[in-house]
């Protein structure tokens, strides 16, 4: 590593710890010419997948556009930040997982739903009216359906089924 204050490549290694954060390590570093120190940061390198939009366009993934994204349906809803960079940190990872150069802007947006419905209904509903572009009251209502079904069966309000056992036998 080269000294930057006077570019002499010959520097040491004095202290090496992480960072608080643990993606990190902090390197405390002396210059062996001039003596002085300086500190550095090694951090892993990771590429997330380009996104492949649907005119067949790439652009590079921006955890910034998908902030924004999930910032907008959230907007006015009880969500705490902390959960909302848990949700980001989440998609990435399975992005990271996916271990693929590219992902189409689909396989995103049903990411981001998994993590919205998990978060807030209301802000999942909003993004899927855009995200599934629904042209209708129809396909509104048949989401939300599709989204109210599950909890009503495991809250038990479905309708009874009729018993098919004979009486009296």
């Amino acid at each position: 590593m080269k000294c930057p204050f006077c570019s002499n490549a010959d520097t040491q290694v004095v202290d090496s710890r992480t960072s608080e954060e643990g993606d990190a390590i902090r390197r405390r570093r002396q210059c062996g010419s001039c003596g002085k120190r300086f500190t550095t940061y090694e951090r892993a390198e990771l590429f997330l997948p380009a996104i492949v939009k649907k005119d067949g366009s790439r652009v590079d993934y921006s955890k910034d556009k998908l902030r924004g994204s999930l910032m907008l349906a959230l907007r006015k809803r009880p969500v705490p930040a902390e959960a909302i960079d848990e949700a980001l940190s989440s998609i990435e990872e399975k992005l990271l997982i996916s271990a693929v150069r590219e992902v189409s802007t689909k396989f995103l947006g049903e990411l981001v739903m998994q993590q919205l419905k998990q978060l807030d209904t209301v802000a999942y509903i909003r993004f899927a009216s855009v995200y599934k572009s629904f042209e209708d009251l129809q396909s509104f209502s048949e989401e939300i359906a599709h989204l109210t079904a599950p909890a009503e069966n495991a809250k038990g309000h479905t309708k009874p089924k009729a018993s098919t056992a004979k009486k009296g036998a």
